[in-house]
């Protein structure tokens, strides 16, 4: 009887130890260039719908991000970014929990010589592989756990690429088994690489369409759109707004009424059969319609054009949420403003001033946007269409230089990239 008590008891311990354990609260998932969907939306919920005084809870700061601009990538329990130091430019990976550093990689040459010194492109995590682009055109592959190069292709020499007055700033982007990528010379103004060999699958010349503009790839990022029903790879350029087939390269349409002669960078925003694109420099705003057309041909036809008095966004991005797109207006003044996608008609905002000062990247989550502002200050506002609502903000520590490094938002985390600091804060609301 005892022998079999014992033995119960036993298989019962096993029973309960082969239980699943309590598994850590997730890190998060933002693998690339303005989240997941590259929309600048996070997937997060139950987060904060009000900040206390001062601003959320911060986890840490971690130093060791070198000098520059670009965001960051958060996925797999690790950060990676890209940064300046003292002898090259690096793409770099933190612990996602405390911020050690777990390797960094010399990918180019530093950009020194004025306040815009570092690298501006996030890199791009996809399963085990990291891409990254260098400020002097070298695009890297590399093993996500070491660090250890894969391939490499430089855009000046392989692509004849022009190099932007600030700079190679574009977030590669993966789709499927590719890697595209943004040269921005006429008979290369867009490329498909294999991504795991760097391979060429296909490129795109640039058709003479533009009437305005400069011949620069400039400082945008792909985005995918299925308008019209076709796939296609959507930038904006220094020619304007360019798509082009996925399938083999084809150049399906190009416009050139939001391009400006000094720098083009917002990402555009695609739903549906819509393309919403905007640049500064007094320049303004367009949402252009695409349709089917024959032989897997897309047709584009404005539906309505912005003038930079109306609406313009010089850098920080937009958001588009349920009908209506919400950015920072006016060039280098990132006045909060709200417009109704389908008309173009103002909402409100872009005729005032909150604590923030200069540009402003937003991020969204969760019902609110972050906007951050040139000036280090981090404001939640909600995400409404019926009036502007300030739900808290406060000022990013150790702020030196442009405060321009996009907000990422996840795991119920906010990252905050700050030169050479990183400063996480704990955004989630409490039960």
């Amino acid at each position: 009887m005892q022998l079999r008590l014992i033995g119960a008891l036993v298989i019962a311990a096993s029973a309960f130890t082969s239980l699943p354990q309590a598994q850590p609260a997730t890190t998060g998932h933002w693998p690339q260039w303005r989240g997941p969907n590259r929309d600048g939306i996070s997937t997060d919920t139950g987060l904060l719908q009000r900040w206390p005084e001062g601003g959320p809870r911060r986890l840490f700061t971690a130093a060791g991000m070198g000098t520059g601009f670009s965001s960051l990538a958060v996925t797999g329990g690790r950060i990676y970014t890209m940064g300046d130091r003292r002898d090259g430019q690096y793409a770099l990976a933190f612990e996602a929990v405390g911020g050690a550093p777990v390797w960094a990689t010399r990918v180019g040459a530093a950009h020194d010589g004025d306040e815009y010194d570092g690298p501006r492109a996030t890199p791009t995590v996809d399963g085990d592989r990291v891409f990254v682009l260098s400020t002097d055109g070298n695009l890297v592959a590399l093993e996500a756990a070491t660090g250890r190069q894969i391939w490499q292709k430089n855009l000046p020499r392989d692509f004849s690429a022009p190099t932007p007055t600030w700079l190679f700033s574009e977030s590669p982007t993966v789709d499927g088994d590719r890697v595209i990528i943004s040269p921005g010379a006429r008979r290369a103004a867009m490329v498909a690489l294999e991504k795991t060999t760097g391979k060429e699958v296909w490129r795109a010349a640039m058709p003479a369409f533009a009437r305005q503009g400069i011949d620069s790839p400039d400082y945008s990022s792909v985005v995918i759109s299925n308008g019209g029903g076709v796939k296609q790879y959507v930038r904006l350029t220094g020619r304007g707004v360019i798509s082009v087939r996925a399938s083999d390269g084809w150049f399906l349409w190009g416009y050139d009424r939001v391009a400006n002669g000094t720098a083009n960078i917002p990402t555009p925003l695609v739903r549906d059969n819509l393309v919403f694109a905007s640049s500064g420099y007094q320049t303004g705003a367009a949402l252009l319609d695409l349709s089917a057309a024959p032989d897997g041909r897309v047709t584009m036809a404005e539906r309505y054009f912005l003038d930079g008095r109306t609406f313009q966004n010089h850098h920080g991005g937009m958001i588009l949420i349920g009908d209506h797109v919400y950015a920072g207006h006016g060039h280098r003044l990132g006045f909060p403003m709200c417009i109704e996608l389908a008309s173009g008609k103002v909402m409100w905002g872009g005729n005032f001033r909150n604590a923030g000062q200069g540009s402003a990247a937003i991020t969204a989550a969760d019902g609110h946007l972050y906007f951050r502002y040139e000036n280090g200050v981090m404001m939640l506002i909600e995400a409404s269409p019926t009036a502007y609502r300030e739900k808290g903000q406060f000022q990013i520590p150790g702020v030196r230089k442009p405060s321009w490094s996009h907000p990422v938002i996840t795991g119920g985390r906010m990252y905050l990239r700050e030169q050479d600091a990183l400063h996480v804060y704990d955004v989630r609301r409490m039960q």
